[in-house]
């Protein structure tokens, strides 16, 4: 790689999901490059990515002016955990108030460093930015923090409105092979069941894609550095700390432990968590859950035991059974620890990395965005998922959540198959970014070749 000093700007999607990428993204290209990069987003999201950089230089932490009151968001609101749903529209659209103090800081760095920024890479949820790149005479480079599959199916969707035309509520997403991403309308998220109108223009050109991911801690991936993982890029307050998560967990075999969290901006009804916690007692496995104030109540509110069986956390707790985690656990020790055995997620795309890195197989339970695109194909194109439900009108009995516990925790028949594949994934996907001597894995190379093109197109364009 060049030596010549370049600066990157970055722009995340006001999401701790999608900021936490855009970090080791960052770190990711410092390391590779030396280039200057610039992070920005709002003032309390730069304060959070704060406290979590683990490597400063070079790394720059920009605000950009932001007011939620000016936009009828919760005061002090400036991403979208704990958001409550109706307010998701309101922030998505808030972030176009970005654009104009974006192209400004821009055009001043161009002032400073004497000549324009390589490129800005944005958030697929930032539209505006291309516009902005455009009237700087840079451009743009779209990064999408989620899997390629649940991406293109989730893009395919929105373009062509192919449930629209679904016979018996089954259609078939344009754009995949022939039968394989059949889905039913009842598998979309009430959002996207309402998707209408006309159809947006498509850009047929066919652009590069580069695969750089997994962003994940290398102390997930190098094996023999579990010890050193460190949960600091969460700056929250410990609903479970790591030293009590460790000692519990090794109070319990290998592979008998379910975690179950629904990330850092979700929640499920008052009936389904009732019957969620019915379904795990009447399993007897040992369990660490995550828990949250239900749909209709405030997601940073009190916890209240009358969302549970009347003794469920008691009883549990007692028999050393399970544990109950307000508000947020960490979840990087939990999944590298030897005696988790399944994840019960939503299937938002970090945790399933974060899983599939360790091995661990999964119980899915998507709610929102293209978790379902995910779950089907964990389940359809790798063998390592059950789907337990999704979102959260669906009514579940708690003879389901036994049943799918048992298959998954089992060591015998599908449980087995889930576990052998979910391993296989893990290798391959410490392969992708194992770099060692003249061996570059598929992420290396993508990540080389990503910044060769840039500095390529810089040259063209001079």
């Amino acid at each position: 790689m060049s030596d010549t000093q370049e600066h990157i700007i970055m722009l995340p999607f006001l999401a701790l999901g999608h900021m936490i990428p855009f970090l080791a993204l960052a770190n990711k290209i410092q390391e590779r490059t030396n280039y200057k990069i610039t992070i920005v987003s709002t003032p309390l999201n730069i304060k959070y990515l704060s406290s979590n950089r683990q490597n400063p230089n070079n790394i720059s932490l920009v605000s950009l002016p932001y007011n939620s009151f000016d936009h009828g968001l919760p005061p002090n609101t400036e991403n979208t955990e704990a958001l409550p749903l109706k307010d998701m529209v309101t922030i998505f659209n808030s972030t176009l108030s970005l654009k104009d103090p974006l192209k400004k800081l821009i055009l001043e760095i161009i002032k400073k460093d004497g000549k324009s920024p390589l490129c800005i890479i944005s958030d697929t949820f930032m539209g505006f930015a291309s516009e902005v790149a455009k009237s700087c005479g840079i451009f743009n480079v779209s990064f999408t923090t989620g899997g390629a599959y649940g991406t293109a199916a989730y893009v395919s969707l929105w373009l062509n409105l192919p449930h629209l035309l679904a016979i018996n509520g089954v259609f078939k997403m344009p754009g995949f092979d022939e039968n394989s991403c059949i889905f039913n309308v009842s598998q979309l998220h009430p959002f996207m069941k309402l998707a209408n109108g006309i159809k947006a223009i498509k850009n047929l050109t066919k652009l590069p894609v580069w695969c750089i991911g997994p962003l994940l801690p290398q102390c997930m991936i190098k094996k023999g550095e579990k010890d050193q993982i460190l949960e600091s890029r969460i700056a929250k307050d410990h609903g479970l700390s790591p030293e009590k998560c460790i000692e519990w967990l090794n109070k319990h075999p290998k592979n008998s432990v379910l975690y179950i969290s629904f990330g850092s901006q979700n929640t499920i009804s008052t009936s389904q968590m009732m019957a969620l916690a019915l379904g795990l007692e009447d399993s007897e496995k040992p369990f660490i859950w995550v828990v949250r104030p239900p749909i209709g109540f405030d997601l940073q509110g009190e916890f209240k035991s009358e969302w549970l069986p009347q003794g469920f956390q008691e009883r549990v707790e007692k028999g050393n059974k399970g544990l109950i985690v307000k508000s947020w656990a960490p979840q990087l020790q939990i999944l590298c620890h030897g005696s988790t055995g399944a994840f019960l997620t939503h299937c938002g795309w970090n945790s399933v990395l974060e899983s599939l890195s360790e091995g661990v197989p999964i119980i899915s339970w998507p709610l929102a965005g293209e978790q379902a695109f995910n779950s089907k194909m964990l389940m359809e194109e790798m063998g390592v998922c059950i789907e337990l439900t999704k979102g959260v009108e669906s009514v579940i009995e708690k003879d389901d959540v036994k049943k799918v516990i048992d298959v998954v925790l089992s060591t015998s028949g599908k449980g087995k198959e889930m576990k052998e594949k979910a391993n296989e994934i893990g290798i391959s996907i410490r392969e992708a970014v194992k770099e060692e001597g003249k061996f570059k894995g598929s992420s290396v190379k993508a990540m080389d070749d990503f910044i060769s093109t840039l500095l390529c197109t810089r040259n063209l364009s001079s």
